[in-house]
């Protein structure tokens, strides 16, 4: 597994960045009508909500 440093202020672009992508994402999630890419977007939503944990947990 890579391992990746990041500053303070880079968690902070990036948490913001991936925050306002969540919305947009849901959106999507609730306009596809082709289940299998439905289910491969809430996949990659919880992928990226795990991540936006992670780096929340990182900056306390």
């Amino acid at each position: 597994m890579s391992k990746l440093e990041l500053t303070h202020e880079e968690i902070e672009a990036l948490v913001a960045f991936i925050e306002r992508y969540l919305p947009d994402l849901r959106v999507e999630i609730a306009n596809t009508d082709q289940r299998d890419f439905r289910k491969f977007l809430k996949q990659r939503e919880e992928f990226i909500r795990e991540i936006l944990q992670r780096l929340r947990q990182s900056t306390e």
